[in-house]
């Protein structure tokens, strides 16, 4: 009698193992020659689904050596590839090699995090690495949180908390519009587009969030804040949230988050930081008074994904006090038995956040923070900003190029041609159209790969480094890339000018 059912699932142990070292020697060559390839290849969508051809569903199985060897080839010569040392764009940082393997070894023992029995040590280093995500950043360590898929699930995750926390008691039986139809919330103008979301998606609507202008620094403006709360409270609304930014998508800047600290305690709101990007920063000794008043932040959003270099997709929702998150999402069905322990309570995640059944997204992390220790981050952090203040400098230095804004690692900069007057009004049409179709170009070509923002109303060239790969060799390079492709664009649109 066979030992194992035999089916269609089942690899032999032999083939499992040829198949894995052979894998592993292939993504260990295109980790170790990446900044070889270009960082994308252009190809159209088009060119992409004929690449990888239009078949039915198959009816019968193939080879699991075969559908490897196919998949290898399609995902390492057709993708963008943010681990590459010029990828520059959005937020998505290279992701570290300990993180694959790790997501390897996640998938291998497949836990299901949403219950303690379901997953008893994947819980418990989840619970772990959330306390060490919390010391990392510098708040207490008795926050506590989840894993979540992202920045707009954490925001998510947070939002709803903050939403029970001040609501009345009787929102969950009857609903937001029988119980608090007139709750607002507050935000710089700059903040990212997942507030939006959620106030549509949880029923508040886009009208219940007031945008905050911003001040000469581009952060939130305090004072229009304060009128704006006390104006709502006059005219019979219920505040009942501020967004604080460290670190906002475009620019890199950091609100005034003591100040909105302060105000939030004044009038009893709940005080959200959305640090997905920026907070990681807050460790580094020279930029911790910019990060003053984190401490008193209800909720925080922050993603491992982006600069704690782990690969997608991995966010994570901290909150003060924890049991926040589960009067919010606790739910007990009779087909649920994952509350019994004979020492402590268990913690089970499923009470934390939406998902029931849930990935061990805490494991990249968890292995990352312990290769390159507390220093080591910090290290690979200020290096980033190092490098994004050496690229407004050498764009400074360049007669082409205009340097607009550097704050943490983001710098936005744009071409200007020899000759024409970067402060007149009647360039600033023709500017931001030659730095679009530049932008195209530059995110075509493969050279480099960056993205793109709108400061001042100038269209602006955004370079973001969360790379680890990234050297002071790239920077240089990338100068002289932008500068070459600007004059080509430039000289294209002279010839199609109208006579």
């Amino acid at each position: 009698m066979t030992k194992y059912r035999e089916t269609a699932a089942e690899i032999s142990k032999e083939e499992f193992k040829n198949i894995g070292y052979q894998l592993i020697d292939t993504i260990s060559n295109f980790i170790y020659t990446i900044d070889k390839k270009p960082v994308t290849t252009g190809e159209s969508p088009k060119e992409i689904q004929n690449i990888l051809g239009s078949r039915a569903l198959p009816e019968l199985g193939a080879s699991v050596s075969e559908i490897v060897l196919k998949s290898t080839d399609l995902l390492l010569n057709h993708s963008l590839l943010n681990g590459h040392p010029k990828f520059f764009g959005y937020i998505t940082s290279s992701a570290t090699p300990i993180g694959a393997l790790a997501d390897l070894l996640a998938a291998a023992v497949n836990p299901n995090v949403g219950a303690n029995i379901l997953s008893p040590m994947a819980t418990a280093i989840e619970k772990q690495t959330i306390k060490w995500l919390a010391e990392f950043i510098g708040v207490s360590p008795t926050y506590g949180g989840i894993f979540v898929s992202g920045g707009n699930m954490a925001n998510f995750t947070a939002f709803l908390a903050a939403r029970t926390a001040k609501a009345p008691k009787s929102l969950k039986e009857e609903g937001l519009a029988n119980t608090a139809p007139n709750m607002v919330l507050y935000c710089s103008k700059t903040t990212h587009t997942w507030i939006e979301k959620a106030s549509v998606l949880f029923g508040h609507g886009s009208n219940s969030i007031r945008w905050i202008p911003t001040d000469a620094d581009n952060k939130m403006n305090t004072e229009t804040l304060v009128k704006t709360i006390k104006d709502d409270l006059k005219n019979g609304k219920k505040p009942f949230m501020v967004v604080g930014t460290a670190g906002d998508v475009s620019t890199g800047i950091v609100d005034n988050l003591s100040a909105i600290a302060a105000i939030c305690k004044t009038y009893d709101l709940w005080f959200h930081i959305d640090g997905a990007y920026g907070l990681p920063a807050a460790a580094i000794p020279e930029f911790k008074q910019l990060f003053d008043g984190i401490t008193e932040a209800d909720s925080i959003a922050l993603d491992p994904h982006k600069w704690f270099y782990c690969p997608l997709e991995v966010g994570c929702t901290l909150v003060k006090d924890p049991q926040h998150l589960i009067d919010t999402y606790r739910s007990h069905p009779v087909y649920y038995n994952f509350s019994k322990s004979d020492d402590e309570p268990p913690m089970n995640y499923y009470e934390y956040g939406f998902q029931n059944s849930r990935g061990f997204r805490a494991l990249k992390v968890w292995m990352s923070l312990q290769q390159f220790g507390k220093s080591g981050y910090i290290k690979m952090i200020n290096e980033d900003i190092e490098l994004s203040k050496l690229l407004f400098e050498e764009t400074g230095k360049h007669p082409e190029l205009e340097a607009i804004t550097q704050n943490l690692s983001i710098t936005t900069l744009r071409y200007v041609p020899l000759g024409l007057d970067k402060d007149e009004k009647n360039n600033l049409t023709y500017l931001n159209t030659l730095n679009e179709l530049l932008l195209d170009e530059l995110q075509k070509g493969g050279e480099v790969f960056l993205s793109n923002a709108v400061v001042f109303e100038k269209y602006c060239l955004r370079f973001c480094i969360v790379n680890f790969r990234t050297s002071r060799k790239d920077i240089e390079e990338i100068v002289e890339i932008i500068v070459r492709k600007g004059r080509l664009i430039h000289s294209k649109m002279q010839e199609n000018k109208p006579k």
